[in-house]
């Protein structure tokens, strides 16, 4: 397979999912169905799903998928009963939850696959990110520029870091996906600069995560027209790997450091005020 046709097919993929996003963004009733009827097609899922990495991303994506979108229902303004309960910081904290088992799981299988500097990436990842109180909310639904969303402050400099901590992974897991996979990293960023929004990237990710992983459940159309196995290379993974862990234990420094400087204000200042 020449590289021509799997750019080409990549450039296909990706205009699709951007679209994609859009609509899971502002159709309610196109993201409540798809999320009931992605987890409808499991028994689809045996006949595709080889391994147990497979099953628990697949299962720990599409399941919290559901859940995420009858968040968004609860808070869209019009659903006032039913489903109050889902309003409020809880849900965001099990959605947080979900965001660091997936990070795990593949950290385990970077493990099982010596790939070791990217599982202490992954770990660093798990570790700085933002936490619900304050970085979490689902945004208004004005119908017009808010669609209720989930909305999370990640710094630009974590949702990079998470982007070539992924796809490390991928290029160590599976190498025939690696070009597929790529796209779903990438449309994310695309779709926040495009919407001129770095808080609209969790729900990016999680969207375009979920119909890939739903897509590879139910029959696999990428590696006829997206099979990048001749891109392996031994060395390149090793120093990917090496350069991750550099970056995310960087990344890891600035972050401690911002955290002692922000409690040193607030101490000063509590002080300074005679609290």
């Amino acid at each position: 397979m020449s590289n021509l046709s799997i750019f080409v097919s990549m450039a296909v993929y990706m205009l699709f999912l951007f679209l994609f996003l859009e609509y899971t963004r502002e159709k309610q009733s196109f993201y409540k169905w798809f999320s009931i009827v992605a987890l409808l097609t499991f028994p689809l899922w045996f006949l595709n799903l080889s391994s147990w990495f497979r099953w628990a991303k697949t299962i720990s994506i599409l399941l919290p998928l559901l859940f995420l979108t009858y968040v968004r229902i609860a808070n869209d303004g019009e659903h006032n009963d039913v489903l109050a309960t889902l309003r409020g910081k809880w849900p965001l904290w099990i959605l947080y939850l979900v965001l660091i088992l997936n990070i795990a799981e593949a950290s385990l299988k970077d493990i099982t696959l010596g790939n070791y500097f990217n599982a202490m990436s992954g770990v660093l990842l798990c570790i700085t990110i933002p936490l619900p109180t304050k970085h979490w909310r689902i945004g208004n639904n004005d119908k017009k520029n808010s669609f209720a969303e989930l909305i999370a402050d990640f710094p630009l400099a974590w949702c990079l870091l998470y982007v070539t901590w992924n796809a490390a992974f991928v290029y160590a897991e599976n190498i025939g996906y690696f070009a597929s996979s790529l796209c779903i990293l990438i449309v994310p960023e695309i779709w926040m600069y495009v919407r001129k929004r770095t808080d609209l990237w969790l729900m990016g990710r999680v969207y375009t995560l979920a119909v890939h992983l739903l897509i590879r459940g139910c029959y696999d159309i990428f590696t006829p027209i997206m099979d990048s196995t001749a891109w392996q290379n031994e060395s390149l993974l090793y120093a990917w790997g090496a350069m991750n862990l550099v970056l995310h234990f960087m990344y890891f420094v600035y972050w401690v450091l911002k955290l002692r400087n922000k409690d040193y204000i607030v101490k000063h200042s509590a002080q300074a005020y005679g609290i």
